[in-house]
């Protein structure tokens, strides 16, 4: 069975009676520590390591991670904006959208960069832009994601330009007159430096056609283990390795290229957690199976329901007491079959057991890996289920509230009566 990490079970007894069910819990001591692992990436001609926002937006996390030195990369105009909002200053910002920002020009002029992502992305901010630098996001023809919706690379991949093209991107870069010095590729998670390894040789390979590069980004995707053994990536091993073809490239092309890498999940899986409420137990008979229904859901945690994820699930009794144990399937509240926590892995229609301390309604349940992929994309406000809060354990070892759980008033705000 799976274990707490950076929660006690009196933090969780904790958190729900201060803040209630469900709640987002983040651990500020995990998210520097992840973030020092980054910044330490081996790299040979220096380096600028950008976090994807994407995977946890939070206002707080933004902060904590500008402020150890860590760029930030934004996949829409909306985020640059929260990231400036956040006070990361502009040129540590940069864009890499598949769409184009309304307000691009706005966003470029106060020093956001920008990723061309395709070829008329290039031609329309070179028209805005001309006499300027861009960087051009390449798909190398390669992709390593673990199924087809978390593939960024190869030919089923819609991200980037195509690599067969740059003779495209070369004409258009001519004629806006914009000067190509960066690009940008990113082909999938891995733990592998092999994987890793040719993902280099792809992305440089390409480079050496652009002559005026100066900066290289390899993406993110930097396997995180969130089940106990699973595998994590060793930043250490992958970048030792990868530093190796970018000395290469230089004794080979006389190009000392600047390394950049933005990674997401591995910055912030392990540091967030979901605290939630066993709201009912229930079984569909001798050769069913039993179910505990919890107070949040897909609501909160899509990635199981999307992707057949898997996350470590805890059952944390209300008063201190020994239990047994019983395997469950663990589902949410939302009125979606789909709704479901222990899909079989890679399956997100399948089901699969888990192994848990025995259940009561009232009890607590943790599901541990959540700091990625979950607050950020989430079936929000599905059957007007309002967005849970947000609460930062500080390395002081003391919790503070970062974002406020939504009211049905905030949620409707919008809306117009007939």
């Amino acid at each position: 069975m799976e274990k707490l990490t950076f929660l006690t079970e009196a933090h969780v007894r904790g958190i729900r009676g201060n803040y209630g069910t469900p709640t987002y819990v983040y651990d500020e001591e995990t998210l520097r520590a992840y973030a020092k692992a980054v910044l330490a990436f081996p790299n040979p001609y220096g380096l600028t390591a950008r976090y994807a926002m994407k995977a946890l937006p939070s206002v707080a996390v933004t902060q904590i991670f500008s402020s150890m030195g860590l760029h930030v990369d934004c996949s829409s105009g909306y985020e640059a904006e929260r990231a400036l909002r956040a006070g990361v200053p502009a040129d540590h910002i940069q864009i890499t959208a598949q769409q184009l920002p309304h307000n691009l020009s706005e966003l470029v002029e106060q020093g956001v960069q920008f990723t061309a992502c395709s070829l008329h992305q290039l031609e329309a901010y070179g028209n805005l832009f001309p006499n300027s630098e861009v960087c051009v996001r390449i798909n190398s023809g390669l992709g390593s994601g673990h199924s087809n919706r978390t593939n960024v690379g190869g030919p089923s991949a819609s991200f980037g330009i195509w690599h067969e093209y740059l003779p495209q991107v070369i004409a258009i870069a001519e004629r806006c007159n914009v000067t190509i010095t960066r690009m940008h590729t990113h082909i999938g998670s891995g733990a592998d430096p092999e994987v890793w390894h040719t993902c280099a040789q792809l992305s440089l390979g390409i480079a050496a056609r652009l002559p005026e590069v100066r900066t290289l980004s390899l993406g993110g995707g930097f396997k995180v283990g969130r089940m106990a053994l699973e595998p994590t990536a060793d930043l250490r091993n992958i970048g030792n390795r990868v530093a190796k073809d970018w000395e290469a490239f230089y004794l080979k092309h006389g190009r000392k290229l600047h390394m950049e890498i933005e990674p997401g999940t591995y910055l912030v899986a392990s540091a967030g957690a979901i605290v939630c409420t066993v709201i009912d137990i229930v079984d569909t008979g001798a050769n069913g199976y039993s179910f505990i229904k919890t107070d949040t859901g897909m609501t909160e945690v899509i990635r199981p329901s999307m992707y057949g994820a898997q996350h470590p699930i805890v059952v944390v009794p209300a008063t201190d007491e020994k239990r047994g144990v019983k395997d469950y399937i663990v589902v949410g509240h939302c009125c979606e079959s789909g709704d479901v926590l222990t899909p079989e892995p890679g399956n997100p229609e399948g089901l699969q057991p888990r192994t848990l301390k025995e259940a009561k309604i009232g009890d607590l349940l943790v599901i541990g890996g959540t700091g990625a992929y979950c607050a950020g994309m989430s079936a929000k406000n599905y059957n007007s289920f309002p967005e849970a809060p947000e609460v930062l354990l500080t390395s002081k070892d003391d919790f503070r509230l970062v974002r406020e759980r939504q009211t049905l008033e905030q949620m409707i705000a919008n809306e117009i009566a007939l």
